[in-house]
């Protein structure tokens, strides 16, 4: 992203600064079978920021920042679909973490109530499973705008150029936070990192499997739903010749209408995350099964690992850029077999 570097004057009396101009642009490059490509160079891509090609002046891989965010709270036990579960969510982490390539620094927060830093940035994996193990705690509130902000935060204090954070959440939002969420998401954007989010809100959808707490039963109905049954004189109490078989629904108008409420939301907020992590560069993943859920933590962990740091001069000055002003970007690879994924644009900062 953009950075203005200082060069000295040439003469201490008179000191004038120059600044040079710079966009670093974070970008994830895989071969064809969708593994990490070593082997990329300056001629191998091709950006494009509001419309005219730019002249690349370094591709570089460098070693990554990982934030993982855990959603542990809000959890709710709905009518006819799965939820989530912070065992589950422990699952998903601990995938991440053993997937991930040697050498990032990595940090954990989860949130319910507020984020709660539970692993400062460190390089001491063991440490972090620990963590893991003990120190996840549930929580009856989501305050999702919060804990964003809080990653935002978070993230700015690393080197620029490698950072990440991967949410695992549903994005569901409990009022009552102290930051807005068109604000933190805002805050999460000048950090500059890419986002990555393994979603809940396709599996908390999916209708439970026959083990589970259904409202629906069926088979053999108890002796007191039978008023023939009930009424037989000639028969011992509980028996009949012809035993009588249905369906039952046990029906809870109040937790009905909580499911119903908690699956608009969860259908507000797939769009919401999936535009986040379109608008860095990364990626959303929908698994509809907790097998998914675990596995694609392997497609998150990859993506980090996949990832190079181009740097341009723009041709158009920086310091023209009227206050806040947005520069679309795109990104094409120039060679067959090579995929590259970018941020959709970058907001100007204000120069020194």
């Amino acid at each position: 992203m953009p950075v203005a570097n200082p060069t000295p004057p040439a003469q201490q009396e008179d000191p004038v600064k120059v600044f040079i101009e710079e966009v670093r642009l974070q970008v994830i490059a895989k071969d064809q079978f969708g593994h990490y490509d070593p082997s990329v160079v300056p001629e191998d891509i091709l950006v494009i920021e509001d419309g005219v090609a730019q002249q690349i002046k370094s591709v570089r891989h460098l070693p990554a920042n990982v934030l993982i965010v855990l959603d542990t709270g809000g959890e709710l036990s709905g009518l006819g679909g799965w939820t989530k579960r912070i065992d589950l969510t422990r699952e998903v982490a601990v995938a991440l973490i053993g997937h991930l390539t040697e050498g990032p620094s990595i940090a954990v927060m989860q949130f319910s109530s507020s984020p709660d830093l539970i692993q400062p940035w460190t390089n001491d994996r063991k440490a972090i499973l620990k963590v893991l193990a003990t120190k996840l705690s549930a929580g009856k509130r989501a305050r999702f705008s919060d804990a964003i902000a809080a990653a935002a935060k978070l993230l700015q204090e690393r080197p620029e150029g490698s950072r990440h954070v991967i949410f695992v959440t549903d994005g569901v939002d409990t009022p009552g936070g102290k930051v807005g969420r068109a604000q933190a998401i805002s805050q999460l954007a000048a950090a500059r990192s890419t986002v990555h989010i393994i979603s809940y809100t396709e599996l908390v959808r999916q209708p439970r499997g026959k083990n589970s707490k259904s409202p629906i039963t069926v088979g053999q109905l108890p002796t007191s739903s039978d008023p023939i049954r009930i009424m037989d004189p000639t028969q011992p109490p509980g028996q009949s010749r012809s035993p009588s078989f249905g369906v039952g629904v046990r029906f809870d108008p109040a937790m009905k209408r909580q499911r119903k409420a908690y699956e608009a939301e969860v259908k507000k907020s797939q769009q919401l995350l999936s535009d986040m992590a379109e608008e860095t560069g990364g990626q959303i993943h929908l698994p509809k099964t907790s097998y998914e859920m675990v596995s694609q933590a392997k497609e998150a962990a990859r993506d980090v690992g996949s990832e190079y740091v181009v740097t341009y001069r723009p041709k158009r000055s920086l310091a023209s850029a009227r206050p806040g002003e947005y520069r679309k970007v795109q990104v094409a690879s120039r060679r067959v077999g090579l995929s590259l994924r970018s941020r959709r644009g970058y907001v100007v900062p204000a120069l020194p």
